[in-house]
């Protein structure tokens, strides 16, 4: 069976105003690794949780949805949306 890549939207909990969009295969170890303060983009603005994941069998896919969500029009996208 093929493994799912999630892309997925963080919020964090101690400034509400801060998104971070990433991608991985294991949601739950990535989020522990942000809360950890492993990842130095986030560490700063501890702790995290998930706001949105969307999973797909597609590689390419998750990749181009992430770079979209990283993009302006991804971000309003995110914010209206998700």
């Amino acid at each position: 069976m093929q493994a799912f890549h999630y892309v997925y939207i963080l919020q964090s909990d101690a400034n509400p105003d801060r998104y971070y969009a990433g991608m991985t295969m294991d949601l739950r170890d990535r989020l522990a690794r942000h809360n950890r303060g492993d990842v130095p983009h986030t560490s700063k603005h501890r702790p995290w949780r998930i706001k949105s994941a969307v999973a797909f069998r597609d590689p390419a896919r998750a990749a181009a949805f992430e770079r979209y969500l990283k993009s302006a029009s991804g971000r309003a996208f995110a914010r209206k949306r998700l």
